[in-house]
């Protein structure tokens, strides 16, 4: 059975007109400031810049004719007519009336209805986002190599450091040897002590955090499998990383911070990652976490006197 969220981002085909804002958000960072001015053209008016020659779109840009057809390029299209008949589909897309009404900016001012509608919308975008960009193919290798190590670190700080410590705690519950370390100090030192047959986890959306590159980096000397989690696929932690599972990279706003939402695709590439592992155990993580759940119950039920 095909996976169609791999072909839509495979380079056999392009991608659909759906995925193609997605695609434009998880890129634009990797790309130079031209191509990131032509990206995110096309991505907030799909349908007027359907309407132009690839020599418009270039003026409109303020970039050249080689550059519209290399962003065309690397966002998965032959050539520019490619790419203006997908954000002709794009634009039709949006003109159903499918389209959210709200968006993601969130002012001062804004009644909390408007608020709780705005980040609901922003965070199902996030997740589908994240969803639409993830290569299943080192998830899945990422999966193999965890479900059989010794012992698994992951490594996070700031808000990356809680979703590390959710991941440990979720496998710990199913058996398995993990610890989440949010002091670069101790992640160091214990990255010293990995070696062929262990996994480390480096968690950090701008993929540059220095105390999180520094034990990845040990690890990988070690001969552990690496596995960076990040909204930047060509950041430093990718050069340690043996793979590397990308996260949505959403805007940043005032009252928004990006630690926000990118908690959220983390922990969906968190979850997908524990998941695969729990598949490939089942038969010591059932167990296990039924034992869990068997000792911590009379936490849970009324204290009889």
């Amino acid at each position: 059975m095909t996976n169609p969220v791999k072909e839509i981002f495979s380079g056999d085909a392009p991608p659909a007109p759906a995925a193609l804002a997605a695609k434009v958000r998880t890129l634009a960072p990797s790309m130079t400031r031209s191509m990131q001015r032509v990206a995110e053209a096309v991505a907030d008016d799909p349908a007027g810049c359907a309407a132009l020659t690839v020599t418009g779109l270039a003026e409109l840009t303020g970039t050249s004719e080689a550059t519209v057809v290399r962003t065309a390029r690397l966002l998965g299209y032959p050539g520019y007519r490619d790419l203006r008949l997908a954000l002709a589909g794009l634009a039709a897309h949006q003109q159903s009336g499918r389209a959210p009404a709200v968006t993601a900016d969130i002012a001062v001012d804004d009644p909390i209805a408007d608020v709780v509608a705005k980040l609901a919308y922003d965070e199902q975008q996030t997740l589908a986002d994240t969803a639409a960009g993830l290569d299943t193919v080192q998830l899945g290798a990422a999966v193999a190599a965890a479900a059989t190590a010794r012992r698994i670190d992951i490594y996070g700080v700031g808000a990356s450091s809680l979703v590390g410590m959710d991941l440990a705690q979720k496998l710990l519950r199913i058996g398995l040897v993990a610890h989440a370390h949010c002091d670069p100090h101790l992640a160091v030192t214990n990255a010293v002590q990995l070696r062929s047959g262990d996994v480390a986890i480096a968690i950090t959306h701008s993929g540059s955090t220095g105390d999180v590159i520094e034990p990845l980096r040990v690890a990988f000397d070690r001969g552990a499998t690496t596995v960076a989690i990040t909204g930047r696929p060509g950041g430093p932690v990718s050069q340690y990383a043996d793979h590397v599972l990308t996260t949505s990279t959403a805007r940043e706003s005032e009252l928004r911070p990006a630690a926000m939402s990118s908690r959220t695709s983390q922990l969906l590439v968190v979850d997908c990652l524990f998941i695969g592992i729990a598949q490939r155990t089942y038969e010591t993580a059932a167990p296990a976490l039924a034992a869990s759940y068997e000792a911590l119950a009379h936490r849970h039920s009324p204290r009889t006197r």
